[in-house]
């Protein structure tokens, strides 16, 4: 007796190696700019909890942390430095553009903010 076929066919397999390396590619363009801002956000954290109050302090602070784990989306000087309630707050904002192909990019707007923070 005849059985019916299983299994992938060409043309379904091409398809779909296709789609995993496009969605590679993006992910090889994308993570990077999410690590560099998990990575700042993480430096604010440190800075606002290590107890630095005067603008000074937390502006070189800021700069050790950029130049040891290479941010270079913000610098010192992108940096608001507020006092609330007599927590020092530090934030940041700042727009991303990550180029795919040719005239196609994606924008990404990070913003962090040390507030809430226990210290």
């Amino acid at each position: 007796m005849y059985r019916k076929q299983q299994g992938v066919s060409l043309s379904g397999l091409l398809i779909g190696v296709f789609v995993v390396v496009v969605l590679a590619l993006m992910a090889m363009k994308i993570v990077p700019a999410y690590l560099e801002y998990a990575t700042a956000k993480k430096a604010i954290y440190s800075i606002a909890s290590g107890g630095a109050t005067s603008v000074a302090d937390i502006r070189k602070s800021f700069e050790s942390y950029a130049t040891i784990d290479d941010i270079s989306a913000v610098s010192a000087n992108d940096l608001v430095i507020t006092k609330d309630g007599g927590q020092v707050v530090i934030s940041f904002s700042y727009r991303k553009e990550v180029p795919l192909a040719a005239n196609v990019g994606l924008y990404f707007n990070f913003v962090a903010s040390s507030k809430g923070l226990e210290q």
